[in-house]
């Protein structure tokens, strides 16, 4: 791969990520691989989608990743947990209230950004995120991080307490 040349995540397995022993970033792709930080592109209404992955000394874009879904879920759930490292998932401070439906959860919420709501399908649960914290993933793909969920208000943890131990 020419390295003046980013990878776009077209072809499934045409790009894969994993963390090293130090806790850095690889991207592992046809003809390489190279320590990478993640770098979110706009728009500011997908924040999960559109990842830039960047060469950690050079700054050079190393891959462009449209919709992490393309990718292998254990490359997924690495990128999941370094955007949520790297601080641009929106933050929920607040629950005040989630709703079951017959295909879907919705959720009402503050973030640091302000008021959110957002839905989840009835499957998807709030996962466990090394360090400690939650990751929500939304129906369009968004990603929600709830940092310490003890520390949240009383009323927000009864709001949570079936979705988490």
């Amino acid at each position: 791969m020419n390295q003046d040349i980013p990878l776009c995540v077209d072809a499934p397995g045409s790009l894969r990520l994993e963390r090293g022993r130090d806790g850095q970033l690889w991207a592992l792709y046809p003809g390489g691989r190279r320590a990478v930080r993640v770098v979110r592109c706009f728009p500011w209404s997908a924040p999960g989608h559109f990842i830039s992955l960047r060469d950690f000394a050079e700054e050079d874009e190393v891959a462009l990743v449209r919709e992490p879904g393309e990718l292998d879920p254990a490359s997924r759930k690495t990128l999941e947990e370094a955007m949520a490292e790297a601080g641009f998932v929106l933050r929920i401070s607040r629950v005040l209230q989630i709703e079951e439906e017959i295909e879907i959860r919705s959720w009402h919420v503050c973030t640091e950004q302000g008021p959110r709501r957002f839905q989840t399908p009835r499957d998807e649960w709030p996962r466990e995120v090394p360090g400690g914290g939650l990751l929500v993933r939304d129906v369009a793909g968004d990603l929600y991080f709830i940092a310490r969920p003890a520390a949240l208000d009383t009323h927000s943890q009864r709001q949570l307490w079936a979705f988490v131990d």
